[in-house]
């Protein structure tokens, strides 16, 4: 290990070893794809980047040397498809190897990444296609996503190309046959030759594996600015469609706290896994940046379906060194039994995304003898608020603020917030630091709301103890977190009102012993229909037919009317509220 980070931090240590001061110094050309990807495979070609294997028992181990060579060859093969700098560009990818080819070519291009989830409905495809103007769909084969794609693509105008993955088996294989001769898809993939290996052949798409492996890989550096928009993301709201978040090249650097000062990677032998799908910033968050800049291996497992007891036994067998995910996956592992499995490789476990109760932060401690090291951040920022290596962690709290930061907690005024008085957590952006957005993407009344003031307003809210730790509260803006996911009530509202017999709704977030936060509907029916079992499981369906599955209301309750403001404007604090009354009751 060269520590190359060490070329773009400063960092100070207080008398304890904790970090206490970070900034970052780049050049003005400075390029993820080039600068860290290549500069590692150039240096330790056969450095660990990342093993990545399947349920269909597909296996593979890249180095950063293979990584540059595939990254070279995506890059080849789309730019000959007339991708290029400035291009926005839309990838679906699960958890397929591929991913990673294709994130560190459109980087080394200078276009766009927009990574999305394979979940989605045809209404949220449409809108992001449009309202991003993507030019090219980079999607998987795998699950009904292409479908949706084929289904929308008329309706969006700059969508020049679609490019089909064959993204293999995703765990969705397991028990069939792969092909007419009965290989199945692991043994059909396995080995070296197998990579990008499947064709796809599907009207109106380009096959990426095919094109992938028949380009040369010879490209020459690509000028590009590290100011460049590099990065976008959509994120829920409670009101209006998902905002777009866009990120420039210092956010990538931005991770290096992610990984080196709360991931605690190991760099060298050691192997790092984040459980996130790559639609989701968590990805970026724990398996790709701040990883890679600290010269670390990371760990995929391109499954469908999480299952506890098999997370477990894979962390068992490939030595899992660092561990990060939701608060409710480390619950399922907990009830799954972790004593059945010799867990002594792993040195560190952080977790995020979700409220972290005090009795799952002991009992895992208690099982393991690791505490669980929360960190707190958004789809707009880095790291804003964790446990920093050598602090000792408060259970439920996300701890103190990041040194590359100036974070306070304010209230409705602008005024700093005594510590026990909750308030909104806010970072100062004069100047703006890597890591924070550079707007939201073609919305100036959405930037121009969240920063003001020199302030950039997160919509979390939290409060400070005496020590300066940070608990957090909850969201300003009625998100709902659940089992991981951001769930914007808008998005499920605006389902259900398409329903004959839904003539008012609102949607709010319960608590979830597992889950945390479950999806409820408090409906208002049209006359003529009735409330009862029947009608839930149907609105359920309609909700999961015509949007991500994981939005689909848990919980159904009819009522005669909403609560409301003088304004008209539905309450659904004041549904909250009522909720815990009973719960209390």
């Amino acid at each position: 290990m060269r520590d190359i980070n060490r070329r773009y931090v400063e960092e100070t240590y207080d008398e304890h070893g904790i970090l206490s001061r970070f900034g970052l110094h780049y050049p003005t050309d400075f390029n993820f794809g080039y600068d860290i990807v290549d500069d590692v495979a150039e240096a330790e070609p056969d450095r660990r980047a990342m093993v990545w294997c399947n349920p269909e028992g597909e296996e593979h181990t890249f180095t950063f040397g293979e990584m540059k060579r595939w990254s070279d060859k995506t890059a080849d093969y789309l730019a000959s498809l007339g991708i290029g700098r400035g291009d926005m560009v839309m990838v679906i990818l699960r958890r397929h190897y591929q991913f990673w080819f294709v994130a560190t070519a459109l980087h080394k291009l200078g276009a766009v990444m927009i990574p999305a989830t394979f979940m989605l409905k045809e209404h949220d495809l449409t809108y992001r296609l449009q309202s991003a103007g993507v030019k090219a769909l980079i999607c998987t084969s795998v699950g009904e996503i292409a479908t949706t794609a084929d289904a929308v693509a008329a309706e969006c105008p700059t969508l020049e190309m679609r490019i089909l993955v064959n993204g293999g088996g995703g765990g969705m294989l397991v028990g069939r046959e792969a092909d007419a001769g009965g290989d199945r898809i692991g043994a059909a993939l396995s080995g070296p030759e197998g990579i990008c290996a499947l064709a796809a052949t599907r009207e109106g798409w380009h096959d990426f594996n095919t094109g992938v492996r028949e380009a040369p890989g010879d490209r020459e550096r690509v000028p590009t600015l590290a100011a460049d928009p590099f990065l976008l993301y959509f994120s829920s709201g409670t009101s209006g469609n998902a905002k777009m978040v866009l990120h420039d090249s210092g956010y990538a650097l931005a991770h290096t706290v992610t990984a080196k000062h709360w991931h605690n990677v190991v760099s060298d032998g050691g192997i790092h896994f984040t459980i996130a799908d790559t639609g989701w910033g968590k990805a970026v968050w724990g398996k790709y940046y701040g990883q890679w800049i600290m010269e670390a291996c990371v760990f995929t497992y391109d499954f469908d379906r999480f299952d506890p007891a098999e997370i477990l036994a894979l962390i068992e067998k490939y030595r899992i060194s660092t561990l990060c995910c939701p608060p409710t996956m480390y619950r399922l592992m907990m009830q799954a039994g972790v004593d059945g499995y010799d867990l002594t490789c792993l040195s560190y476990c952080t977790t995020a995304g979700e409220a972290l109760n005090p009795d799952l932060f002991d009992g895992w401690r208690e099982h393991t003898g690791l505490p669980l090291v929360e960190g707190f951040g958004q789809t707009e920022s880095t790291l804003l608020v964790f446990n920093s290596i050598g602090m000792t962690p408060k259970p439920g709290s996300m701890g103190k603020p990041s040194p590359h930061f100036s974070v306070q907690i304010q209230d409705e005024s602008g005024a700093e917030c005594p510590p026990g008085t909750t308030g909104e957590v806010v970072v100062a952006i004069d100047p703006r630091p890597d890591g924070i957005l550079l707007e939201y993407f073609r919305d100036d009344k959405r930037t121009a709301e969240a920063m003001r003031d020199d302030w950039y307003h997160t919509g979390d809210t939290a409060w400070v103890d005496e020590d300066g730790h940070y608990w957090y509260v909850g969201r300003n803006d009625d998100v709902i977190k659940s089992s991981g996911y951001r769930i914007g009530p808008f998005e499920v509202e605006s389902v259900l009102l398409e329903h004959d017999a839904v003539r008012e709704c609102a949607v709010t977030g319960v608590p979830d012993p597992v889950r945390g936060h479950a999806v409820k509907a408090t409906i208002v029916l049209h006359e003529g229909y009735r409330p009862g079992d029947d009608l839930v499981k149907e609105l359920q369906a309609w909700v999961k037919k015509r949007t991500a599955p994981y939005k689909y209301p848990r919980i159904v309750d009819f009522v005669d009317a909403l609560p409301k403001t003088v304004n008209g404007k539905i309450r659904r604090a004041a549904i909250r509220d009522n909720d815990a009354g009973n719960r209390e009751e």
